[in-house]
């Protein structure tokens, strides 16, 4: 059913001011899901303008306990919502329900109950200094929050924003990717329901070129929060620099998983497809590169063959569907301009490598793997996004490593061997924000997430991310 819908500003559905709008697409059928408004100056301005008055208004007098009472209702609320939000959620972005369902809404209800608890636990201290003085530090709200998030996990990364965000007392303007933008409209209803005053929560919708780079200079809002590519985050980066607004960018990857020959393969191996497959391959953290220590290395690649082929592509309403389509028809065509590419610089495809259709619709691209690749390949260098795995091969610690390192990410990456040390070893020699031994793709709201070198920098998750959202003021007080 085609809907059309509206932005949340001050607590109000309302549409542009201009009057325009831009559909959305549901990736699977190729058929309309509605229309959003596209956000011009003046409702972003409107939005910053909320936001602003409720940050020095009701949300900055209300007590840290109550916001932390509403923060956890928020998380209750999406729990009682899932399944409605769910089918929105895979019907708008193409990922399979079952991850929807069990995955991404119940992680996003736990990030808000766990940043819940956080409110009222941000305090600042006493400082020894010099005598006939007394010193305290105050940790107060950053203010305005410019929250733009990506299309790969709509509901998930915005709520990794605003959990935190709103635990430290600022307000937000959301403005989801213009390929997803529904569930965040119908986030913005679980505030509004919530009890959240106006203003605390504004969601505005448009395309990240205009709306998104009219956030980041907007002298109203006092930091961007965003994940996405690195190339946008180059930019955003660039137009918030005049004011020196604050900015943490989580982007891209090129994940490395480093498979050894005392490892247990068929571990191994499930946690390479999951790595690489789960929510097809539309993932900055995928383990894009698996690296094979060569004694193994044909071994390896027909257990990955073996099971590729046994993963189920298609109607991502489907609870057994574990490959959905990619989330536009633009990103299939450049995921299948990476796929040539790997063949017409050698390397060797032995699952997928095609497109994908349900009775002739939908963006889909087979599940595809790539043998005998060389780390130099555009596939191996190159963040593909999307279902394609490049695998290659290492002689010892010291070059799978080297390799490992070779490219600028370093958001991600994984070791599988049973040897402890060698686990110890490689995790700390891999330049990257988030290493997994003998596992991959684990995520809890406490433990921070972020990346090295071209994958940005700043935090999301754990308590290491509320510092983002906060400023420190010292106060002197002259005893003398």
């Amino acid at each position: 059913m085609s809907t059309a819908y509206k932005m949340l500003v001050n607590g109000q559905w309302v549409e542009a001011k201009s009057g325009k709008t831009f559909g959305v697409t549901n990736p699977a059928t190729e058929e309309s899901l509605g229309t959003v408004p596209e956000a011009g100056p003046e409702d972003l301005d409107l939005a910053v303008k909320a936001a602003r008055a409720a940050l020095e208004g009701p949300w900055g007098k209300m007590s840290a306990a109550d916001r932390g009472r509403l923060i956890w209702k928020a998380g209750e609320l999406l729990l009682a919502r899932i399944d409605d939000l769910s089918k929105l959620e895979t019907a708008n972005q193409g990922k399979p329900i079952f991850e929807s369902s069990k995955i991404d809404l119940p992680w996003s209800a736990g990030c808000y109950q766990y940043f819940a608890g956080w409110a009222t636990k941000i305090y600042g201290d006493t400082v020894t200094v010099g005598a006939g003085s007394f010193n305290f530090t105050l940790k107060e709200p950053v203010g305005v929050i410019g929250a733009i998030v990506p299309w790969n996990f709509p509901i998930l990364i915005a709520t990794w924003k605003l959990a935190p965000a709103l635990a430290a007392g600022c307000t937000v303007v959301l403005k989801p990717a213009s390929n997803t933008p529904i569930t965040a409209l119908k986030l913005g209803e679980i505030f509004t329901d919530a009890g959240f005053p106006p203003g605390v929560v504004n969601v505005i919708t448009g395309p990240g070129s205009k709306t998104g780079a009219a956030m980041a200079t907007h002298p109203g809002i006092d930091k961007i929060s965003f994940t996405g590519s690195t190339e946008s985050g180059v930019k955003l980066m660039q137009e918030c620099a005049p004011s020196l607004k604050r900015i943490t960018l989580e982007l891209g990857g090129k994940s490395p998983s480093l498979v050894f020959a005392d490892a247990d393969l068929d571990a191994a191996v499930r946690g390479a497809t999951g790595g690489i497959f789960f929510n097809k391959g539309e993932m900055c953290s995928a383990g894009s590169r698996l690296l094979v220590e060569d004694k193994v290395y044909d071994t390896v690649v027909t257990k990955l063959t073996e099971r590729t082929a046994k993963l189920l592509q298609g109607d991502p309403m489907d609870p057994k569907v574990r490959v959905g389509p990619q989330t536009s028809d633009a990103q299939r065509k450049s995921i299948l301009a990476y796929i040539a590419s790997g063949k017409e610089q050698g390397a060797k495809v032995v699952a997928g490598g095609e497109p994908f259709s349900v009775n002739g619709k939908g963006f889909f691209v087979k599940p595809t793997i790539f043998a005998e690749v060389k780390p130099a390949m555009k596939i191996a260098q190159e963040e593909i996004f999307g279902p394609v795995l490049a695998v290659m091969r290492f002689k010892d610690a010291e070059e799978a490593v080297r390799v490992a390192n070779d490219t600028c990410y370093g958001l991600a990456a994984a070791v599988w061997t049973n040897d402890v040390k060698k686990a110890h070893r490689a995790a700390r020699a891999l330049k990257a924000g988030t290493v997994w031994v003998n596992t991959y793709g684990l995520n809890d709201p406490a433990v921070p997430f972020g990346g090295y070198k071209q994958s940005g920098f700043g935090r999301d998750l754990g308590r290491e991310c509320l510092e983002s959202y906060l400023q420190t003021k010292a106060v002197w007080m002259d005893l003398s």
